[in-house]
């Protein structure tokens, strides 16, 4: 991926030498993040981690606790190059949803992005490392520690920087969402309906940032031609490993599209695509009746 010498987000909170397991007080709030995946599928078993006591912090509308959200970091170093990749994807993303918000006629309000070490409180609960990368709506950041990165190509499969640009432009994904009110709705729809039904919408919540990420592919290829050879099989690839089906498979159970909690690896593939190859937001209704 061609992004040395960009611009860098000045977005970009470093608490990395702050972080190791900060707690606060209960606020309310919900997180929504790729790493859900993880958590409920392989982390006791990459990780050894206690899935059951991550899930409670990313638990969606159930009551789950969480924290005051915590004092802002500083800057990353300048020497840091994983910071400056993901600093600079995430000015990438803030430029091409700042156009689309534009040319919808609206303002695109810049999330910010947190980098962590191994637990660090937010608004929506407590992060911790084993989660992966996620989303939260109570303080709209973006929250990471920079090792997932190291358990996507070593135990997940999904080497290469673009699959990591992929992964922070789902989660901006999650806030798009959530500045067009989609996430509040799904919210209040999952709460009147039953759990499978529940389930499903939370799905499609996950796919339509899949989506809203090759969105932003489309449109940073054509303004900075971002892509080099071998670029769009990493992410493809990476939406693969990350399907809940090829996750299960994985972690040695069997596929239970019922306990699905962002799409099979089909679904995560054709979404990112699909958003990728037409560049537009009205593309991405994945929940459109018949939609895949």
């Amino acid at each position: 991926m061609r992004w040395q010498g960009n611009r860098e987000s000045d977005n970009v909170e470093d608490v990395r030498g702050a972080s190791g397991g900060r707690r606060g007080l209960p606020v309310g709030g919900r997180g929504i993040g790729l790493g859900t995946i993880v958590i409920a599928l392989v982390a006791g078993w990459i990780f050894g981690v206690n899935p059951l006591t991550v899930l409670s912090v990313l638990g969606g509308g159930s009551g789950a606790p969480s924290v005051a959200e915590a004092p802002q970091g500083g800057r990353p170093p300048a020497d840091d190059t994983m910071a400056r990749f993901v600093s600079t994807v995430l000015a990438d993303t803030e430029d091409v949803w700042r156009e689309q918000f534009r040319a919808l006629g609206g303002r695109y309000q810049e999330p910010k992005l947190v980098l962590f070490k191994d637990a660090w409180p937010t608004a929506c609960g407590q992060g911790e490392a084993a989660m992966g990368p996620f989303y939260c709506p109570g303080d709209q950041k973006v929250y990471i520690d920079l090792s997932f990165y190291e358990q996507m190509r070593s135990r997940l499969g999904a080497p290469g920087d673009f699959a990591q640009a992929y992964v922070i432009a789902h989660e901006v994904g999650h806030h798009v969402q959530h500045l067009m009110g989609i996430t509040e709705k799904v919210d209040a729809a999952r709460r009147r309906t039953d759990p499978a039904r529940a389930n499903a919408l939370s799905v499609r919540l996950e796919l339509q940032a899949d989506c809203f990420a090759g969105v932003w592919a489309h449109h940073a290829q054509r303004a900075r031609q971002v892509l080099e050879q071998g670029d769009l099989e990493e992410a493809l690839n990476a939406a693969s490993q990350i399907g809940d089906d090829t996750l299960q498979r994985n972690a040695g159970g069997r596929v239970r599209p019922e306990t699905f909690t962002h799409g099979s690896s089909q679904q995560r593939v054709t979404w990112f695509r699909r958003g990728l190859e037409r560049g537009s937001v009205a593309e991405c209704d994945t929940f459109k009746a018949g939609a895949p």
